[in-house]
């Protein structure tokens, strides 16, 4: 038997790893089996150039439990390790960094940095009392060799019997960590972290990983049954994605992957943190930002690089340049998937932008290289003939009709069909060309490419009257004489809980609403993000509706009330056609509401004068 200590000065490196490493401390089992795959591709690769003699057998990891004895072993049929190489690896090498390692990180909350130490095999005594090694090297004519630490500097290391290449890693748990003894905790730990591996493992006489998922293959030998099969494998309870890309590069970095453009029809869809990233297929971590797009964490999938490391921090992908280079590689290659379809199928793309939309109105708003790209692709629906326009397109197909005075082309849109559904008519009569604008990133998404798309202004369909939409005409003449004029001024003061009401009167056609209800663009935008924003968004949401209405001196109707001789039935009628306006709105709620409904029951059972037509 050989004793020793450990060639480390600093005594207290044990406890700093039990305390420290790690936050989360099952990736120790991680650690461990990732050991353990290198160990057997290592073999592999050793046999293919004949330096590994004889048959390999059955290449597999086994992960043990036992209960009573309250050990975990994980056992691999690799390379192994003579006496002299478990004294060089795990003796000399795996502390060489240990010195290094307490001057950086001792008094800091780093976690998740043993990698970047070559100190992956000691996570194991963050759980264990005592770690045994039993290992038998691949070398013709080595025996095999036990090694044994309980946590402190001293170690044993002595012959013994193993009748199997390969290396058992015991870990004796201690009582803290008891929580490792219970199968099913192993098993969802390996489920996470191993489920993709390349060398099966075994747990309870049961493999738990698939060795060849679909990203470590060619896309030509996969067909769109893998791909969906794949991502049920990955989502199980989700519909099938609209469309994927498969990742494949080798140069100037390695990445692989795969990436799903998932079905996204509500805006409480939206789930972030769904891409998984891997390390030669060891999972590493579900919070992939830095390393994808932001616009881009909507998508779902798994990107795999094994120049990211294992044990990776937010510095460390902030600052390294191959994780740049895999965030712009990962941006055009979207870009061009989705410019690809567009242009080979617009049909299909159209029908897809129920979903894609949100994709690439958060892509343009965050990113402008992807904007640029996007620009061909972007596409806005018709509220009315459900036509899709590009921007190009749109202004083709509104040239010279919505130009105000500036020059700026003036893109109608609606936030709500239904609701604003006269408004758009309106429009439509005068040749105005309305878009849908409906979506949870829309009221950020016009503030935006205001800034970015030349020469653009965005209005609301029911930003003012349909005569002022573009530019303010000049009014046509009214009918009311100025008295009247004055007096229905008089009765649209009204009071309305949480609205600032202006009123102005105006000569539009006959055929125009008694009463229009309209809310200025800037603070009807600015009240719409409020429910997606901060704390500027709270200071808007907080400000009272400002509206505008617009009473029609030429429609018929006030002939009728002006003239009825009954101040008390003229107030109630020109309150419900103010209420009706702003019921158009969405803007008449509670008691006012209520008062609308109870009032609307007493004129229709009134005087024959209380009949109004609007």
């Amino acid at each position: 038997m050989q004793k020793g200590q450990i060639r480390v000065q600093t005594e207290n490196i044990f406890p700093i790893i039990k305390k420290f490493l790690y936050s989360d401390h099952d990736i120790f089992l991680r650690e461990l089996i990732a050991n353990a795959i290198d160990a057997t591709q290592k073999l592999k690769t050793y046999a293919s150039s004949g330096e590994a003699k004889g048959e390999l057998g059955e290449l597999r990891i086994d992960v043990k439990l036992d209960v009573e004895a309250k050990t975990l072993t994980i056992a691999d049929r690799g390379i192994g390790m003579t006496a002299e190489e478990v004294d060089k690896y795990i003796n000399q090498v795996a502390f060489s960094s240990a010195e290094e390692f307490l001057e950086k990180y001792k008094g800091q909350n780093e976690a998740n940095i043993i990698g970047h130490f070559g100190l992956g095999f000691y996570s194991g005594f963050m759980v264990s009392d005592q770690v045994e090694i039993f290992t038998l090297s691949y070398k013709e004519g080595s025996k095999a060799v036990r090694w044994e630490c309980d946590g402190s500097p001293e170690y044993f290391l002595e012959e013994t019997e193993k009748a199997e290449r390969g290396t058992n890693i015991v870990l004796h748990i201690n009582k803290d960590s008891e929580e490792f003894l219970d199968a099913v905790r192993i098993r969802s730990i390996l489920e996470k972290f191993c489920r993709f591996l390349p060398v099966p493992i075994f747990f309870e006489d049961q493999q738990i990983n698939n060795t060849s998922p679909a990203w470590v293959k060619k896309p030509a030998e996969l067909t769109t049954e893998d791909y969906q099969n794949f991502y049920k494998e990955l989502y199980p309870y989700n519909e099938l994605p609209l469309f994927w890309i498969h990742l494949n590069v080798d140069y100037p970095f390695n990445l692989t992957g795969i990436l799903y453009f998932p079905k996204i029809k509500q805006s409480y869809e939206i789930q972030k943190d769904k891409i998984q990233l891997y390390s030669n297929q060891v999972f590493v971590t579900d919070e992939v930002k830095d390393i994808v797009p932001e616009f881009l964490m909507l998508l779902q999938g798994v990107i795999d690089s094994p120049d990211i490391p294992l044990n990776v921090s937010r510095s460390y992908l902030q600052g390294d340049p191959n994780v740049r280079k895999i965030n712009s590689h990962i941006t055009k290659k979207v870009a061009d998937k989705l410019d690809e379809i567009f242009t080979n199928d617009r049909t299909a793309f159209q029908e897809k932008w129920e979903s894609l939309g949100l994709f690439v109105k958060y892509g343009m708003m965050t990113d402008d290289k992807f904007r640029e790209k996007a620009d061909k692709f972007h596409i806005m629906q018709d509220a009315l003939t459900q036509d899709y326009y590009t921007l190009s397109e749109y202004r083709t197909a509104t040239e010279g009709q919505q130009k105000n005075k500036e020059g700026k082309l003036v893109i109608l849109y609606t936030t709500d069909p239904v609701q604003q559904d006269s408004y758009i008519w309106a429009a439509d009569k005068r040749g105005y060309k309305v878009v849908k604008l409906e979506t949870i990133v829309d009221a950020s998404f016009i503030n935006q490419m205001e800034t970015k798309w030349e020469n653009i202004h965005f209005t609301r369909v029911d930003a003012d009257i349909t005569d002022n939409l573009i530019d303010a005409q000049e009014a046509a003449e009214s009918v009311l004489s100025t008295t009247d004029t004055e007096r229905l001024k008089e009765l649209f003061n009204i009071p309305v809980t949480g609205l600032h009401v202006s009123v102005e009167v105006k000569g539009l056609s006959v055929d125009a609403p008694p009463v229009v209800a309209t809310r200025p663009e800037f603070m009807r935008r600015m009240k719409d993000m409020a429910s997606i924003s901060g704390p500027m968004g709270s200071f808007y949401a907080n400000m009272p509706d400002e509206v505008t209405l617009t009473v029609n001196g030429n429609h018929p109707v006030y002939d009728g009330i002006l003239h009825s001789g009954n101040e008390q039935l003229q107030k109630k009628q020109v309150r419900n056609l103010a209420d009706l306006a702003l019921l158009s709105q969405g803007l008449l709620k509670g008691a006012d509401l209520t008062a609308f409904i109870s009032r609307s029951v007493e004129l229709m059972g009134g005087e024959e004068k209380a009949v109004v037509t609007a």
